[in-house]
């Protein structure tokens, strides 16, 4: 027999629980993604609301506690896809991948919770960008979440061009996140550059074009590489010794 409050259509506390903490993150997410970290106030979430603040440090002790959650409540499920990513593509390819198939396992899944998700997925994207790009309170999450996936991103970057400089294996990664951060900011920018030709939330014209164009980088560098001499490094810079991945 259901209960009572089954069958009265009333929410138990736990789902009213349930239900305010989500709008809570949602609420959150949407003022964190347009406004970054430091733009957003627990009052200015309260009021976006039309509660008391003191309800939302009932639930988070602080801002950095709230913001942690937004971050945590998605970010579990983009590694979780990622990760598959890689294992299924490693799996197929074993010690034959290519740059561009590697960039693909990488990034395809990525790009599939921002064309198949709902909005709450690209406040993320954007929250995300910021992340990526924000030394101090965000760097260490890229380096507790993502830094693992990047090296074995690298991995099978290394097995596909064996005789590149990791070095430049490195740097090229490094221009991809770059791109990647930007087309989940959804600045707009390319929207009046282009007249309205290109929109910034179509990432389905992104995914089209992304992996084909990074992989052409990744290539050329190496081929760049190959049939010129490196150049010379400034004074007072010596080159670090590049670790392996066994290595980290």
């Amino acid at each position: 027999m259901p209960s009572t409050a089954k069958a009265s259509g009333r929410r138990t506390r736990a789902e009213q629980r349930a239900a305010t903490v989500r709008l809570i993150l949602d609420t959150a997410e949407d003022l964190f993604s347009q406004r970054g970290y430091f733009g957003v106030t627990i009052k200015d979430v309260a009021d976006q609301m039309g509660i008391h603040p003191a309800l939302i440090h009932y639930y988070y002790d602080g801002k950095q506690a709230l913001f942690d959650a937004v971050f945590q409540r998605r970010v579990d499920y983009a590694v979780e896809a990622r990760t598959a990513g890689l294992d299924a593509y490693a799996e197929e390819v074993g010690d034959h991948p290519t740059v561009e198939g590697a960039l693909i396992a990488y990034y395809d899944r990525a790009f599939d919770v921002y064309i198949n998700g709902d909005e709450g997925w690209r406040n993320f994207g954007r929250i995300f960008a910021q992340v990526n790009n924000a030394p101090g309170y965000g760097a260490e999450k890229m380096d507790l979440y993502f830094d693992p996936l990047v090296l074995r991103l690298i991995g099978l970057l290394r097995k596909a061009l064996p005789d590149a400089d990791p070095e430049d294996l490195f740097w090229s990664f490094q221009f991809t996140s770059g791109a990647y951060s930007l087309i989940l900011s959804r600045t707009g920018r390319i929207d009046r550059l282009s007249d309205g030709l290109c929109a910034s939330d179509d990432f389905e014209a992104v995914r089209e074009r992304f992996v084909t164009f990074m992989s052409a980088g990744f290539n050329a560098l190496h081929t760049q590489r190959r049939t010129r001499p490196a150049p010379k490094r400034r004074a007072g810079r010596p080159r670090p010794r590049s670790k392996s991945v066994s290595d980290r």
